[in-house]
């Protein structure tokens, strides 16, 4: 009832402010999360080499200093889980960290075994968010997912895509199934989601994570080939990064965005769109606009 009234308190954008960090409410228990998370596709994907965890174990530093929660991974990437954990032990946060993961096995019956590896990577008590990878086997994965969370193993449950693909698939177990969070690809560029997905989200009381907010590079090496328009200080926008994912995380069905990176100057970057002014609808347009003419 608490989490219910705090959430009907907030403004109609759906933005919480928590001293200047901006957050938004998890729909379906009204939880708070930062509105920018930490992707690992490819960045954490580093083995053993000690500097290169070293490093990971920094931007993960970074993160949390500036008041990130969320990272996001896969069985998918690699080493990334193995290096998730190593960095979370050194820094003392797997208990304080919004723990996303995927579940990625073409067997049902093997999808225990590769949750407990994963948690066992992690080194963390249980994950609070349990998502299932691309749809794969998703009817064998998500009743179980959901007798986990019934059980007090997992907290919340989701599924995902990337890309734009199966949208239609996407959506009927949107509509079919009780699901906490849904992850799909969204950013300036690529707006797919905008017509069915983002609108049914909301209806639904369904948590969102946008995927690929850079196009994995692409975008932001496209943006900064021009200058920052003057007028993205309107949303206190110090440069391109905090401009793309400032778009995506005030869409209001949009939860967290998850970018992805190797470097510290760019977490803080990232993290900087979590403060601060965010656009409203027309100024929303006027981004698109101002990005599909460059």
């Amino acid at each position: 009832m608490a989490a219910a009234t705090a959430a009907a308190a907030l403004p109609v954008s759906g933005f919480a402010q928590t001293g200047t960090l901006v957050t938004k409410p998890i729909p379906s228990s009204g939880e708070a999360l930062p509105v920018i998370g930490l992707g690992t596709w490819i960045t954490f994907n580093v083995g053993n080499d000690p500097q290169a965890r070293a490093g990971c174990t920094e931007v993960m530093r970074h993160f949390f200093a500036r008041g990130g929660r969320l990272i996001d991974s896969s069985p998918m990437y690699g080493s990334s889980q193995p290096v998730i954990g190593h960095g979370l032990q050194a820094l003392g946060r797997t208990r304080d960290v919004f723990s996303a993961e995927k579940i990625w096995t073409s067997s049902g019956a093997r999808g225990p075994e590769q949750i407990e590896a994963s948690r066992r990577h992690w080194a963390v008590p249980r994950f609070d968010l349990m998502q299932v990878h691309n749809l794969l086997s998703w009817q064998e994965h998500l009743p179980k997912l959901q007798q986990m969370k019934a059980d007090g193993r997992l907290r919340y449950v989701g599924i995902t895509t990337s890309e734009g693909r199966r949208h239609g698939e996407f959506e009927a177990i949107m509509r079919d199934h009780d699901l906490d969070f849904i992850q799909v690809t969204y950013n300036l560029l690529d707006r797919a989601a905008e017509r069915r997905i983002l609108p049914l989200a909301r209806e639904r009381g369904i948590a969102v994570l946008a995927n690929r907010p850079f196009r994995e590079g692409p975008l932001i090496d496209r943006l900064k080939r021009h200058p920052l328009p003057p007028w993205a200080a309107e949303i206190d926008c110090a440069n391109w990064a905090q401009f793309a994912l400032k778009f995506i995380v005030s869409h209001p069905a949009v939860t967290c965005a998850i970018p992805a990176t190797t470097s510290v100057a760019h977490v803080e970057e990232n993290m900087g769109a979590a403060y601060g002014r965010m656009p409203d609808e027309a100024m929303r347009r006027r981004m698109i606009a101002h990005v599909e003419a460059l």
